[in-house]
C-alpha cells in the first residue's frame, strides 16, 4: 500500500532475485467487496487502435483516459507529470483524482460496471485486491511486461524491472498488480545525531541494548513509534525474524502453517528483544499514543534516536526535518552467530500497487500511462519528486539523491540477493494490523509479555487459517 496519512502500510520485499510467490487463493467464500463481476475483455483490447514501434499496446487516440492516485506521503504530482506526456501523445486529457479515499469512492463505481481506467491503489482505504482479482475486475498486465521499453525498444519492460516486482504482483498464475514503487524498510535514524554524540549505528541486538543505555543517559529516547498504527513496528520484527530464523521458516509464518509462530526461534529471539527495550524504558514516553506523523516529528526534532518506517519517511517528514539531519537506513541487527542470513540484509520490495480495471473504458490506456511511468525519465521524477525507488532497477544510477533515498539506494545495493519480502502484512492485513497490531502495543508498554505475544499470535493465525471466509495465499519455498 501507499504512503498515507492514516497508512495501511504496504508493502513489501523478498530476495530480489529467485524465491517466486505462489499467490494462491484458496475456494473460499469470498465475501462481496461491492463489485459487480468481471468486466471488459479478457485481453484488454476495448478501444484498441493500430499498433506501432511508438504505441505498441494500440492505444486509440483520443480516447478518454480516467486515473484515481493515491494521494498520501508521495503525493500524486509524479503521476500528473506522466499524464501530461500521455495527453501530448494521444491527444486527451486525462481525468485525474487525487484522493486518500480511494475504496470509498471506488466500490460503488466497481458495483456499478464503471471504474476508473487507472487506480493507485494505497492507503489505508484501499479496495480489496485479493477480492477484485478473485472476480475478475483486475486486467492481466502480461502484455505490459512484454511491451517494449520506452527508453529501449529491444528491451522489454519486465526486463527493466527488479525481479520480486512481477512475482509480488501476481495472483495464482496472473499478474494483475503493477507494485511500482520500491521501498526499503528498517531502523531510520539521523547521521549528524550519531556522528556528534559519537555514537555507531549498532550491528547486533547487544548492540543495540548497550547504546540505548547511552542515549537514555543523554536525554534522548533511543526509540519511537506510531502506537496510533501499531504495525509499524512490525516492518523491522518481521524482516529480523527472517534475517535471524531463515526465509523459509518466516514462509511458513507467511503460509499460516500450524506452529510456525511457537516453534520458531527466532520469533523468541526478537520479540524478547523488544519485550527487553519496554522493560528498560527506551521507548520514547507517550509514542503509544502518537500517529505516524507525530512519532516522524519528536524523531526529527531530536526527541528520540531510531524510528521503525518505510523510505517513504523522508518525503512525508519533510516539512520538519533540519537540513542537517543527514536521514539514513540501517541494515536488519544481527542476532547472533546462528543467524541464517548474513549482516547487510534488509527488507526491501516491491510497494504502491497500480492497477488496471478490466471493466474501464480504456484499459489499454491504463496500461500505456504505467509503461509511461516506467520509462528511466519518470522513474527519475518520482526520484526526485517524492525521494523514493521505483520497481525500475537502476534508474536513479548517476543522480545526486538526497540523503535518505541516497543512503536507500546505497543499502539496496549492498544488500545484493539478501532482500527480504514479507507477505502476511498484504495478504492479510486485519491479522497483522488489527491482531498482532494489539499485542505489539501492549508488549511495547510493558502489559505483555513476549512469551503471551507468541502464544496468541500463533491463535491469530490458527483462526484465519481456518476461516473459510478468508482468501487464503501460499508462498513457494
Amino acid at each position: 500500500m501507499g504512503s498515507t496519512s492514516e497508512v495501511g502500510r504496504r508493502d513489501l520485499v523478498k530476495r530480489a532475485a529467485a524465491l517466486g510467490i505462489l499467490a494462491v487463493p484458496t475456494v473460499g467464500a469470498l465475501s462481496s467487496c461491492a463489485t459487480g463481476g468481471g468486466g471488459g475483455t479478457e485481453d484488454g483490447t476495448k478501444n484498441k487502435g493500430a499498433t506501432s514501434a511508438k504505441n505498441p499496446l494500440g492505444v486509440k487516440n483520443g480516447v478518454p483516459l480516467e486515473t484515481f492516485i493515491f494521494k498520501g506521503g508521495l503525493g500524486d504530482q509524479y503521476a500528473k507529470d506522466a499524464e501530461a506526456d500521455y495527453n501530448k501523445t494521444y491527444g486527451t486529457t486525462v481525468k485525474h483524482t487525487g484522493t486518500q479515499q480511494i475504496g470509498p469512492k471506488l466500490q460503488p463505481r466497481f458495483a456499478g460496471g464503471n471504474p476508473p481506467d487507472l487506480i493507485d491503489n494505497s492507503g489505508a482505504d484501499h479496495l480489496d485486491m485479493n477480492k477484485l482479482s478473485a472476480q475478475g475486475q483486475l486486467q492481466d498486465l502480461t502484455a505490459l511486461l512484454d511491451a517494449p521499453s520506452v527508453d529501449d525498444p529491444k528491451k522489454k519492460v519486465r526486463d527493466t524491472l527488479y525481479p520480486s516486482t512481477i512475482e509480488k504482483g501476481k495472483h495464482k498464475d496472473t499478474f494483475d498488480v503493477f507494485y511500482y514503487a520500491f521501498t526499503v524498510y528498517g531502523t531510520w535514524y539521523s547521521r549528524k545525531l550519531l556522528k556528534d554524540k559519537g555514537w555507531a549505528y549498532p550491528t547486533s541486538f547487544d548492540e543495540m541494548i548497550s547504546l540505548c543505555a547511552e542515549i537514555k543517559k543523554a536525554g534522548i529516547a533511543p526509540w519511537t513509534y506510531p502506537g496510533k498504527y501499531p504495525y509499524y513496528v512490525h516492518f523491522n520484527v518481521f524482516a529480523q525474524i527472517a534475517k535471524i530464523g531463515g526465509l523459509d521458516k518466516w514462509i511458513a509464518i507467511d503460509n499460516l502453517e500450524p506452529g510456525a509462530w511457537t516453534s520458531n526461534d527466532a520469533v523468541k529471539q526478537v520479540i524478547g528483544h523488544y519485550e527487553e527495550l519496554a522493560a528498560k524504558g527506551y521507548f520514547l514516553e507517550g509514542s503509544q499514543g502518537l500517529t505516524h506523523i507525530q512519532s516522524q516529528t519528536a524523531w526529527t526534532r531530536g526527541k528520540a534516536a531510531f524510528i521503525p518506517n518505510g523510505s517513504w519517511v523522508e518525503n512525508e517528514a519533510a516539512p520538519t526535518t533540519p537540513a542537517d539531519f543527514d536521514m539514513a537506513v540501517g541494515p536488519l541487527f544481527n542476532g547472533g552467530t546462528g543467524d541464517k542470513m548474513p549482516h547487510g540484509t534488509l527488507r526491501a520490495e516491491p510497494s504502491e500497487p497500480f492497477i488496471v480495471a478490466k471493466g474501464g473504458k480504456n484499459p489499454l490506456g491504463g496500461m500505456e500511462l504505467l509503461r509511461i511511468l516506467l520509462s528511466k525519465k519518470h522513474a527519475q521524477n518520482f526520484a526526485t519528486k517524492v525521494k523514493s525507488l521505483t520497481s525500475v532497477q537502476g534508474a536513479t544510477d548517476g543522480m545526486q539523491l538526497s540523503p535518505g533515498l541516497a543512503s536507500a539506494a546505497g543499502a539496496v545495493k549492498e544488500g545484493g540477493k539478501n532482500l527480504l519480502m514479507i507477505q502476511l502484512q498484504e495478504w492479510y492485513p486485519k491479522l497483522t494490523d488489527e491482531k498482532l497490531g494489539g499485542l505489539t502495543s501492549q508488549l511495547l508498554t510493558g502489559e505483555l509479555k513476549a512469551a503471551d505475544w507468541i502464544k496468541k499470535a500463533q491463535q491469530y493465525a490458527d483462526e484465519v487459517a481456518k476461516d473459510s471466509s478468508v482468501t487464503k495465499f501460499r508462498r513457494a519455498t
